[in-house]
């Protein structure tokens, strides 16, 4: 019966996978899983709760109902569902759409071993979510971050040869540590660090320092927000020998994601012993196969920027230095068509801006300052983004300005109430 709800839907796939993340974000289900549902692979009553109330909901049907076998007398006729598809495509386009990914994950998974042609698709897959997930809310990248995983353990359940192994490994070890940033912006660091070390031991099976470098940054990153910094500054130091190996940009993330971490511990010399390194191991940056990735799973110049500004924010008598890296990371990322281009790090700048303009007594500035990262939409007020703005707050109540500044401060309180992980899915 649900095989046959979904084919009349004229949907893909896909697309009704993503509108279970829509629904609730714990009935997030990738379309590979879906289609198992469906199909009858995999029975609908051992699926988790939220799944089984999505599923009900999607289609006004029991889960007895939906796994029952299909016949034309046992069909009830369901209330009318308008159901647009946001490309405007038409049906013809969803069914090409439904056969071409069929066909993928024909290629993919029939042959006994993994084909070259079928890792490179697949890292193609990866570099794709890897470009597009600093640039886009996270409900348009994690259906096909939880479907390019789920392929990717699927051919590493088998037997493969060493290279395809090495290739796979580090391809699952990229997509882990995407889904490891996306437990972290929803504000789970708990599931964060899951996937972060899950990601980690993929990179031991690949063999890959840029890999194990990168994943540190990350670790380090999670546990900053998290506010274990003593914590981050750990996972920072411990990837510096994968750095060296690799060469990549990793090397000047490590020491960047470090100096906030110092800073946050009110230690102000090792904090900008830390933007100093940072800063000095350009010269000696060589573009690893992580840089190559790009996105996500590179280090650019504005992002060195913006984390001096973090690091400096926290820092009492460095509201001059921290203007500075702010207004040039600000500027860095002004325009949205840059390559380096990322919303969370640009709203981050904007944030250190204003916390700078609140230490110098300027309130009219710093509220410029902060006025594009309140403009955010719902979708795009991920947790890091959450906390920068509750940092311009703190600030502003520290100093004693929150009666001067109410304006600010009510719309510092709106924003916050409505986080990306507390929207309806």
């Amino acid at each position: 019966m649900l095989e046959y709800l979904i084919q009349q839907s004229d949907r893909t796939y896909e697309e009704l996978a993503d509108e279970f993340s829509r629904m609730d974000s714990r009935a997030a289900i990738s379309a590979r899983h879906l289609g198992r549902l469906a199909r009858g692979e995999r029975d609908l009553a051992s699926s988790t709760p939220a799944t089984r109330r999505a599923l009900q909901a999607m289609f006004n049907k029991s889960i007895d109902e939906l796994q029952r076998p299909w016949a034309p007398h046992q069909l009830t006729p369901a209330p009318e569902r308008h159901l647009v598809d946001p490309t405007g495509a038409g049906p013809e386009r969803n069914l090409l759409a439904m056969a071409a990914q069929r066909a993928r994950q024909y290629a993919m998974l029939a042959a006994e071993s993994t084909s070259p042609a079928a890792i490179e698709q697949l890292a193609e897959d990866v570099q794709r979510l890897a470009l597009a997930y600093p640039q886009r809310p996270v409900s348009h990248v994690l259906p096909d971050l939880v479907e390019t995983q789920d392929t990717l353990f699927t051919l590493l359940e088998r037997r493969q040869a060493p290279n395809q192994s090495r290739d796979l490994h580090f391809l699952a070890g990229i997509t882990s540590g995407l889904l490891a940033k996306v437990s972290h912006d929803m504000a789970d660091p708990h599931s964060a660090m899951l996937q972060a070390r899950t990601a980690v031991l993929c990179a031991e099976q690949a063999g890959h320092p840029g890999l194990q470098a990168w994943l540190r940054g990350l670790q380090s990153l999670v546990a900053y927000w998290a506010g274990r910094y003593a914590e981050a500054v750990r996972y920072a130091e411990a990837g510096r020998e994968y750095a060296t190996q690799a060469g990549g940009t990793s090397a000047v993330w490590l020491p960047a994601s470090a100096a906030r971490a110092y800073a946050a511990l009110g230690n102000a010399e090792q904090a900008k012993a830390a933007i100093t390194e940072a800063e000095d191991a350009w010269s000696r940056v060589r573009p690893d196969e992580m840089d190559e990735m790009g996105g996500i799973c590179t280090f650019n110049q504005p992002r060195t920027l913006y984390y001096a500004s973090d690091a400096l924010a926290w820092l009492p008598g460095e509201a001059t230095a921290t203007e500075r890296y702010a207004l040039r990371a600000t500027q860095a990322y002004a325009d949205p068509n840059d390559p380096a281009w990322a919303f969370g790090d640009q709203a981050g700048s904007h944030a250190n801006l204003a916390i700078a303009r609140v230490a110098s007594g300027d309130l009219d500035a710093a509220a410029d300052a902060l006025a594009p990262v309140l403009d955010l939409p719902a979708d795009q007020r991920i947790n890091g983004i959450i906390h920068s703005v509750r940092r311009v707050h703190q600030a502003i109540t520290r100093a004693g300005h929150a009666g001067d500044a109410r304006d600010l401060i009510d719309g510092i309180e709106h924003f916050t109430h409505t986080p990306a992980n507390a929207l309806p899915r």
